[in-house]
Order: C-alpha cells, then sequence, then structure tokens
C-alpha cells in the first residue's frame, strides 16, 4: 500500500510540476508512513511540508493543492490534511478486504514482483580454504543466503557465487605440509586450523621445507600434475568442512555453487592485456597499476589498483575483475550482489569503475556492494576466543545448539528426545541467524547468547514461539492452516491493524530485494506477531459471537500465520509446529 501511495504522490507532484505549480528537476524521497492513530488515517506523508519552500506557499496550501491532483484509486478511501500539512490516506476496508483474499488464495501470498524478471549473482560467503570457517564469515553466509531466498521468491533467476580462496601463495606451504603426511592427511585435516599452524611452524623453522613450499607454488601455477593432485585432495577435504556448516546453518549452498580464485587463474594474463589495450595500466615502481581520478588519496594523489605485482604475481583485484567479466559477459547476470565486509568498500568502488572502463561488464549489468559491519564480543571488539583465537562457526553453533536444548527441555521436560533435539537445532540455530538478521546490515553488533534466546523482544525464539501459537489454533479445530481461504471482513480496530499489516508483506519483501537489508522483514515479522497477539486477545476465534465473524477472524489467522511461516522460511528459519 506504501508503494501504492508514493507512486500517487508522484503522479500528483508530476501535475502540479506540469502546471507551473512547483519548480522543475525536484526529486524528493517521498515518505510515507504507518500512523499510530487509526482515527487519522493508515499512511501519513510529510511531502507538501518537505515541498511548501521551493513552491513559495505554505504547506496546507501546497497540501490542498497535492490533494486536488492526486489520481482517484480504488484502494483509497479518502485523503484528508492534518496539522500543518500532513497528508493522512485512509485505507479503504473493501480493497482490503480483496487484496486479503488474493493473498489466502495464492501459494505466493500474492506477492509479485513489479517489473521485470532479473537474472541476479549472489556472491556470499567466500571461505578461505587454508582455515576452517569462522564467524566472520557467519554475516556473508546468511545475509546473502536470505536475501538470494527473496529474489527467488519474486521469480528472479539467482545464481549463487562462493567465490572461495582456493589459491595463492600459501598452498605452497600447506601442500608441502600434506606432502609429509600422505597417510594420515583426512585426520590431520579434520582441524584445519591446527593443520595450518603446523605448516606454518614448519614453513618457519625449516628453510628445507621452505624451499619446497615455494617450489610448490611455481609448480601449482605452472599446472603440474602431482602438485594439483595434492592442491585437489586438501580443496576437497577442506570444502567437505564448509560443506558441513552450511548444512547446519540451513544456508542454499552447495558444492555446485563453488567458482573459486582458481577458476580465473587462466585468464589473469589476458586481465592485464585487456587492460592495457585500453591503454589504462600505468607502471608504477614495476607493479601494473591502473590509476582513475576519481579516487584519490589525502594528499590528492591518486590511487592505484594494482592488478599485477613487480614479481609478475596477481592480486584479488585481478581475480575480482576476471570474476565481474564472468558474471556479466556469460552468466548474463542483471544485477551482481556482493556480500562482502564493509571495510572492502573502496575495494569494490574501484575494481567496480575499471571493470566498467575497461568494458568487462555490459552498461546494462548492475554491481552492487553488499556490505555489513563486524560482530563483536561483548567488550565491543572483534568476537573471539577467551585466549584470543579467532572463533571456529562450528563450535559456535554446536554451543548454540546445546544452550538451545536446555532452554526447550526445562520448559517442557515431557517432550520425545528426539522432538526436543529438533527444536533445540531449529532454535539454536536460528537464533544465532536471526540476531544477525535483525540488525542493520552495515551495523556491528554485540554476540549475546543470552538475548538472542530469549522468549521477548525481536528475537527467534520469539517469532518461532508466535508461529506455533496461531498454528494452535487450528489443531484444535483440526483444520489445515493452509486449507483456509476466502474474503476476510475485518472490523474491530485490531483486526483492522493486523489486516494492514498483512498487506504489506509484498512492498517489505520488495524492498529487502532492492536494497539487501533483511532487518525488514525481520522488524515486519516482529510487528505482524505483536499486531496478533492483540488481535488474539481482543477478538476471540473460537468463541466468536457469529459464525461469520468466526470465519474472518479464522482467515487473518491464516493469513498471519502463512506470512510469518514464509517470511521466517525466507529469512533461513526453520518454523515449528509446536515448541
Amino acid at each position: 500500500m506504501k508503494d501504492t501511495i508514493r507512486q500517487l504522490i508522484q503522479q500528483a507532484l508530476t501535475r502540479l510540476t506540469d502546471d507551473g505549480v512547483l519548480p522543475a528537476g525536484l526529486t524528493p524521497a517521498i515518505q510515507v508512513e504507518n500512523t499510530k492513530d487509526k482515527s487519522h488515517g493508515d499512511f501519513a506523508s510529510n511531502i507538501a511540508m518537505m515541498l511548501a519552500k521551493p513552491a513559495g506557499l505554505k504547506p496546507r496550501q501546497l497540501a490542498e493543492k497535492l490533494v486536488a491532483a492526486l489520481p482517484a484509486d480504488a484502494s483509497v478511501s479518502k485523503v484528508e490534511i492534518a496539522g500543518p500539512g500532513f497528508l493522512n490516506f485512509f485505507q479503504d476496508s473493501e480493497a482490503l478486504a480483496r487484496r486479503l483474499a488474493i493473498a489466502l488464495a495464492d501459494e505466493r501470498l500474492g506477492v509479485r514482483k513489479h517489473g521485470d524478471l532479473q537474472r541476479v549473482v549472489v556472491d556470499l560467503s567466500s571461505p578461505n580454504l587454508a582455515k576452517e570457517m569462522h564467524v566472520g564469515h557467519l554475516r556473508s553466509t546468511i545475509i546473502g543466503d536470505a536475501v538470494a531466498r527473496v529474489l527467488e521468491f519474486f521469480g528472479d533467476v539467482v545464481i549463487r557465487q562462493n567465490h572461495v580462496g582456493d589459491w595463492g601463495t600459501q598452498f605452497g606451504m600447506l601442500l608441502a605440509h600434506l606432502e609429509e603426511k600422505p597417510a594420515s592427511a583426512e585426520s590431520e585435516l579434520a582441524d584445519l586450523e591446527q593443520f595450518y599452524r603446523a605448516a606454518k611452524k614448519r614453513f618457519d623453522e625449516s628453510e628445507a621445507f621452505a624451499d619446497r613450499a615455494r617450489e610448490l607454488v611455481v609448480q601449482l601455477q605452472a599446472g603440474e600434475p602431482e602438485c594439483l593432485r595434492l592442491w585437489q585432495r586438501f580443496n576437497a577435504i577442506s570444502l567437505s568442512h564448509c560443506q558441513e556448516v552450511y548444512e547446519r546453518l540451513g544456508v542454499r549452498l552447495t558444492p555446485d555453487d563453488i567458482r573459486g580464485e582458481s577458476a580465473y587463474n587462466d585468464e589473469l594474463p589476458g586481465i592485464v592485456q585487456a587492460l592495457r589495450d585500453k591503454g589504462l595500466l600505468t607502471e608504477s615502481e614495476g607493479a601494473q597499476c591502473v590509476f582513475l581520478d576519481e579516487f584519490k588519496n589525502a594528499e590528492g594523489n591518486p590511487l592505484p589498483v594494482i592488478v599485477q605485482k613487480a614479481g609478475g604475481g596477481y592480486l584479488y583485484a585481478t581475480t575480482d575483475l576476471a570474476s565481474m567479466r564472468y558474471r556479466s559477459q556469460v552468466l548474463k547476470a542483471d544485477r551482481v550482489l556482493y556480500f562482502v565486509d564493509q571495510r572492502q568498500a573502496l575495494h569494490f568502488q574501484m575494481t567496480f569503475a575499471v571493470a566498467r572502463r575497461a568494458g568487462f561488464v555490459r552498461d546494462d549489468t548492475a554491481l552492487e556492494h553488499m556490505g555489513f559491519g563486524t560482530m563483536n564480543g561483548a567488550d565491543g571488539r572483534p568476537f573471539k576466543t577467551r585466549d584470543g583465537g579467532t572463533v571456529k562457526l562450528i563450535d559456535l553453533l554446536d554451543e548454540a545448539e546445546q544452550r538451545a536444548y536446555a532452554l526447550v527441555k526445562g520448559k517442557n521436560p515431557e517432550l520425545p528426545e528426539e522432538e526436543l533435539r529438533h527444536i533445540a537445532r531449529a532454535v539454536g540455530i536460528g537464533a544465532v541467524k536471526y540476531a544477525d538478521l535483525s540488525k542493520h546490515r552495515t551495523s556491528d553488533y554485540s554476540f549475546n547468547f543470552e538475548l538472542m534466546l530469549s522468549f521477548e523482544g525481536n528475537t527467534a525464539p520469539y517469532l518461532l514461539y508466535a508461529y506455533t501459537r496461531v498454528a494452535s489454533v487450528f489443531r484444535k479445530l483440526g483444520r489445515e492452516i493452509d486449507e483456509i481461504d476466502g474474503s476476510p471482513a475485518p472490523e474491530a480496530e485490531q483486526e483492522l491493524a493486523l489486516a494492514a499489516r498483512l498487506a504489506q508483506f509484498g512492498e517489505v519483501l520488495g524492498n529487502v530485494a532492492e536494497k539487501g537489508l533483511p532487518h525488514l522483514l525481520c522488524a515486519y515479522l516482529y510487528d505482524l506477531a505483536g499486531l496478533f497477539s492483540s488481535f488474539y486477545e481482543n477478538c476471540p476465534i473460537l468463541t466468536a459471537d457469529t459464525p461469520a465473524r468466526q470465519q474472518s477472524r479464522l482467515l487473518l489467522a491464516a493469513l498471519t500465520g502463512r506470512t510469518l511461516r514464509q517470511g521466517l522460511e525466507l529469512l533461513g528459519l526453520d518454523p515449528l509446529e509446536r515448541m
């Protein structure tokens, strides 16, 4: 509904501009908010106050002209002017009921994409195979997964790309250590962190080992068969660790989605040559660089994008340029979304600019860096173990499940062990994911098990329980929540508030898809759960005074349950029928 109102206001602004009331060239961000007091309308906009000065009018005068210029729309029953010039929009209850009926009759809850469907490449997770996945990989993995799910729900073709770090000089050291332990490789690699530390220790202490490591790097880059065999073995074992984490997290990443740095190795000389042919390369201290005027340091000197080191080696920028070309030219992406740490923002701004200048990406391919903040400990610093080490992601998930198991068993000791374990996994893993997803993507946040496992507030346990509450209504009736459809007739204040929020599901998902911000969906679901609670307490369902009223309230409950369930699934959580 907010999108509809924005469109109506934009059409009114265009009319007033054409009539000379407003100066040409204004491009205001049209804000539409939910009103708290529904007696003053369902939605409000302050657009008249924003534009009164450039129009040379008092806000109420401009508001009157805007109301007169607004096109008629069946979903809006009336528009009123309030206070200094607010526009208050009243939603038509019959149009609202029709929207809800359409949602109830549709497996996708009436959600459709406005505009053409797209091919979207989502770059997510991207662990370094030299080490086991740690908490630093959590945000890229689950935020990217949630946004990818929403895009797929709209019907976009989503191509996940796990750009793993499986190439580089450190692999010579790892392969030399693996070469020394051919019989015990699998057991040695059970702990990748320990394997890496042992290899590094050998590299630092043994000149012969270090020489062998350097030799293996050269052989690996040259494609020597035995060296490639060892490298492939290491990667296979390392990737199995990653896949275990993905399955525990419930993210939709498979081995088929992996296209690591090594996949672009043969293309890197061609990338450098293409930049040279375009006249973009400059040699600086032996390195091959691209300098763009729009990127300068504090002293005003151009910053370099280094694509080849003085010794001939390549860098992350070179591989990223190759991947951008592949995603635009081969995968035919309309959008490429990079879920990578916010601290890499300048790197992506510069490589995006170089890729466009070099013609590596089509003009109609959008490159978008979806940067995110860091997960911190209680002290506000990056999350670490007590001894200062990096927290393995698998250990964090183990602890989350253990804590959730103790919590659930304390509340429901009579449940069978198998069901307890299932609930504990859904609650524990869901709590870790939701605590992250519910924060603004670009913000840092502090990790806190007690808060994220609470049944109060904007948490996974609260929302999972909210869904079970709805499901329990239909269990009592012996009916399935997906079997209920029809046209509700909301009357009471709590029914109307719930109905209006339910109708906004598609708009919220549209914002998540456009901006890559899953916290918008989290906030919506939390708000929806609160509105259902108020509705449930004030509008009896099973004891409604008439069959028609009971049916209408059942329809609202069914759509609430289905919306909560769908929303949780889009976030990558596992809804529970009881807990």
